[in-house]
């Protein structure tokens, strides 16, 4: 017997759920679900309104019968959603065509929107271990799909995995993430909802997400499986990972592998051209040999390198103060999702920001014991926050050569001045190890440029 009479709302979209617009901006809605009336026939109508005041969205969302009815069961297919909300779904059940604003009473799906999807991915300081308080509120309009795999408020910790079956449950409770912040300042300037597909999972290596490395690769399939339950579209992905990586048997080989997964990646999505926003790391302050800082410093320069993939930046984090010895803060994770946002403003959006990495683009010898670094996409000039020259290492074929004085000589270009002169084949790395000093700023911006190690 059934126990309602009306419409249901089954399945097809969730209270809260965002979802992705198109090239037109425009987004889709496939709902289904059922109906009863116990006299007799009726008609199953469907509509979208501004959740704010009422007002139907559109004229391609107003009162509408479902495409499909047949026998208790509907279904029905909203094509041209204007980007935007949040929305509400309304439901009804009409039965006297005459008067259909008194049909019978349907379900209601709050809370959704139209906008962009962004995929986060990586390891814990994606996963967000952010300690300390830092003024980051929940924001409607910002949602998330929780690992629970239901729609809600995005709010902090992102990778909350209460009821979760989902492979990335993490070891501890995580804190703050810099991905809220991410979101915020992106809604407020794109003027339309933002969704967060939370994936990653504290201390994960690169053969979890690769499948080229690791067929099973496990977080890489519950990305897809994630991305699937949201609709099978995503505007980009935020990613922060490489500290599990950093050993000398397993760095050498980063770059071609994290090229490897995005290949993969971009080809299971039928995206080419998928844009991808990653974190060049951070420090890591616990003690290490030889063999670990140049670890570190060569998936770093990996990192720098992925822009030859196309439709994929590094953002400096360097700078950024921790929490413990790997972790950024939550102070720093704020920072850390604006500088993504702005990165992604720019790189996706198109907005006429400066948003490239400063960057070394050249290093060449003037007099035997100066070399000149030229830095592009300087917004405003070169400062040193401090004397400067522990920032760099200059090596030869005979060993390193210590570096007795740096300076910003021109708004692009760094002098360093040796003690002697280079032998043979000279190397120059900027931010060298895995914690290192850091001062070089762009005055007006006070972001540092990507480490790098050429």
């Amino acid at each position: 017997m059934n126990s309602f009479i009306g419409v249901r709302i089954a399945g097809g979209i969730q209270p809260f759920q965002i979802v992705q617009q198109d090239e037109e901006e425009f987004g889709q809605i496939t709902c289904h679900g059922q109906w009863h009336y116990e006299e007799g026939p009726g008609v199953v109508q469907l509509r979208i309104v501004h959740a704010s005041d009422g007002r139907v969205v559109g004229h391609s969302t107003d009162w509408q019968q479902a495409s499909e009815q047949k026998d208790a069961d509907w279904s029905h297919t909203f094509s041209q959603i204007p980007a935007g909300g949040l929305y509400r779904l309304e439901s009804r059940l009409v039965i006297d065509q005459g008067a259909p604003e008194w049909g019978i009473h349907g379900d209601h799906i709050h809370h959704i929107g139209v906008g962009d999807l962004w995929i986060i991915a990586g390891q814990s300081n994606a996963a967000g271990y952010g300690r300390g308080p830092a003024h980051d509120p929940p924001e409607l309009g910002i949602h998330i799909l929780k690992n629970e795999e239901v729609w809600d408020v995005a709010a902090h910790p992102l990778n909350d995995t209460t009821r979760s079956t989902h492979p990335n449950l993490e070891n501890a409770n995580p804190g703050h993430a810099p991905y809220l912040q991410f979101a915020k300042d992106l809604k407020a300037e794109l003027g339309y909802p933002i969704g967060l597909i939370q994936t990653a999972l504290g201390g994960s290596p690169l053969s979890a997400w690769n499948p080229g490395e690791n067929p099973e690769a496990p977080l890489f399939n519950n990305l897809i499986h994630c991305l699937t339950l949201a609709g099978g579209k995503a505007r980009g992905m935020v990613w922060y990972q490489g500290e599990s990586d950093c050993s000398i048997a397993l760095a050498p080989s980063y770059e071609t592998r994290f090229a490897s997964f995005i290949t993969h990646l971009r080809k299971e999505m039928g995206q080419p051209d998928f844009p991808v926003i990653i974190a060049q790391l951070n420090r890591y302050v616990e003690p290490q040999d030889d063999e670990g800082h140049r670890g570190w410093s060569i998936v770093r320069e990996a990192q720098r390198q992925a822009k030859t993939l196309g439709h994929v930046t590094a953002v400096s984090t360097i700078d950024l103060p921790i929490s413990d010895a790997i972790h950024t803060s939550s102070g720093g994770n704020l920072t850390l999702g604006s500088r993504k946002a702005r990165a992604a403003q720019g790189m996706v959006y198109g907005y006429p920001v400066h948003w490239r990495p400063m960057d070394v683009s050249s290093a060449r010898l003037l007099e035997d014991t100066v070399v000149e670094l030229i830095y592009g996409d300087v917004e405003n000039r070169l400062l040193f926050l401090g004397p400067g020259h522990e920032d760099f290492i200059v090596q030869d074929d005979i060993g390193q050569i210590k570096i007795t004085s740096a300076s910003c000589v021109s708004r692009d270009r760094v002098h360093l001045v040796l003690e002697r002169p280079i032998q043979g084949r000279g190397r120059v790395h900027g931010a060298y190890g895995s914690a290192p000093p850091s001062t070089l700023r762009d005055a007006e911006t006070n972001v540092p440029p990507l480490a790098f190690l050429i």
